[in-house]
């Protein structure tokens, strides 16, 4: 295919390996792809120093503002060394009641100071928030990134995160429309089926982006998702969804962008950048190469199958938008307290479920058996390790354990992209209920999806935690150690 023309470039944001910045052909591609036109960059991990810096670079090369997202649910240390890291959106819901003035003030302080540091960083489009409603307890992709399987806390807490994000001059950005919360499948590895009727995704799963509309929204962001109520075609192809549902029935007159398109829920779809545009999307997010894409367009345009005036509306608006965000990376710095502020929301989330034979706050660690198990194989059990010691090994043929002692079970999930699974395997499951059934007392706590605990409640102590993370452990072990109370409230039902 011929080199396409700049305008083509305008609508694609391409991918930005952080930990690829030291080589100079790599930054150099990258500035490449900046005097071809490219409308941004998705951050993926790398050094905050380096990545701002690079940033910063990229933007005084662009003739037109760039566009740099990155999916920062859990703070930008999610991506970026050096950041700080924030509690999954489940967490914070456990953290937050919407009745409490106090608590809402603290959170809308705390999502500022995410914005700031994306902000310090180049970031200018947070992908966030999550408000897909987790209904669906084996939904391997979503889970903890929601807030919970209630609308109208989804909602609410949404409305939070918009009106900071916001206020910051950044790029607020809604996923996964019309809903992906509902689907036990990952759309990074296949097509999921939604399969609910309009009026009841109008009821329950439109509720939290008819809200997000409301109040501001900058961006709202497709999901690859299968709704044969509504057209056969997936979401984010659909033109039905895309300008008749989100368009014209919601009235988002915002920036509409695509899930990464190096997905597979579409690959069996051919030219799925033209029809995401057909569809009434302005920006094609992470497609395989940019260059193939936008030669895609062009050449769509040429034969007829795009229209050259959806092109040029679709960057106007990319322009409109990007233009209104801060260019002086410089001129914002993250207030000193935000860790702190940060760790007290941990610690607020972690939620204690039952307690049946008052075993916490625990009077002596020494009595503790310590097991580990989950998805998640090489989480960092360190603050585990310094107050319990080294976990049991189960499948040893160990005679010195205290069975009247407590059994500690520590189960680590993962919600990540590729992953398929944000549980346990039967195997560990069954592993689990052996060993409860050994001890005479137990704690299972839940470092991850907290759904995993309905399977173990015949456990006398079961905890909620939300997230695998150092600080999330260090968080439940101040509760479980009778150092701070229990303030978290469950978020989903179990």
């Amino acid at each position: 295919m011929p080199p396409a023309d700049k305008k083509y470039y305008r609508l694609i944001i391409s991918r930005l390996n952080g930990y690829e910045l030291g080589k100079l052909k790599y930054r150099e591609s990258l500035a490449l792809l900046v005097e071809k036109g490219i409308g941004g960059f998705i951050i993926f991990g790398g050094t905050k120093d380096e990545v701002t810096a690079c940033i910063a670079e990229l933007q005084t090369l662009a003739k037109e503002r760039l566009v740099i997202a990155c999916d920062i649910e859990r703070g930008v240390g999610q991506h970026l060394e050096g950041a700080l890291h924030f509690p999954t959106q489940m967490a914070v819901a456990a953290a937050t009641d919407l009745n409490n003035i106090s608590e809402i003030r603290q959170l809308e302080k705390a999502i500022t100071m995410v914005a700031q540091e994306a902000a310090q960083a180049g970031i200018n489009m947070p992908l966030i928030p999550v408000l897909d409603i987790n209904s669906n307890p084996d939904n391997p992709i979503i889970c903890t990134r929601a807030f919970s399987d209630n609308p109208a806390t989804v909602a609410g807490l949404g409305k939070i995160y918009i009106s900071a994000i916001e206020g910051a001059g950044l790029i607020s950005c809604a996923k996964h429309f019309p809903g992906h919360g509902d689907t036990d499948t990952d759309s990074h590895i296949d097509l999921p089926l939604i399969s609910k009727s309009l009026n009841d995704l109008r009821a329950q799963d439109l509720v939290p982006f008819a809200a997000a509309i409301q109040a501001g929204i900058s961006s709202i962001m497709l999901g690859h998702l299968s709704i044969p109520a509504i057209d056969h075609l997936p979401a984010s192809l659909s033109k039905r969804i895309v300008t008749g549902l989100l368009k014209e029935e919601l009235g988002f007159p915002g920036l509409i962008l695509t899930d990464a398109l190096n997905m597979h829920a579409l690959r069996e779809y051919g030219s799925a950048a033209t029809g995401c545009i057909n569809a009434g999307a302005d920006i094609i997010l992470h497609p395989d190469d940019a260059d193939t894409a936008a030669s895609e367009l062009a050449a769509d345009v040429a034969s007829g199958a795009l229209t050259e005036s959806k092109i040029d509306k679709a960057a106007a608006r990319i322009n409109e938008y990007v233009k209104k965000t801060p260019l002086d990376q410089t001129a914002f710095r993250l207030e000193t307290d935000a860790k702190a502020i940060f760790t007290e929301l941990y610690e607020r989330s972690i939620t204690l479920i039952h307690n049946s034979k008052d075993i916490v706050p625990l009077k002596d660690t020494h009595k503790i058996s310590l097991m580990v198990c989950g998805d998640d194989t090489s989480p960092d059990i360190s603050t585990l390790k310094e107050l319990f010691g080294c976990p049991l090994k189960f499948t040893d043929e160990t005679s010195n354990i205290d069975h009247d002692g407590i059994l500690l079970v520590g189960i680590f999930t993962n919600i990540a992209a590729w992953h398929g699974s944000s549980g346990i395997s039967s195997l560990n499951t069954d592993m689990i209920k052996l060993a409860l059934s050994s001890f005479r007392r137990s704690i299972v706590i839940s470092f991850g999806s907290p759904y995993v605990l309905r399977h173990f409640m015949e456990a006398d102590t079961l905890i909620a935690a939300y997230d695998s993370s150092l600080q999330a452990q260090q968080a439940a072990m101040r509760c479980l150690m009778g150092e701070i109370s229990f303030k978290g409230n469950m978020p989903i039902s179990l």
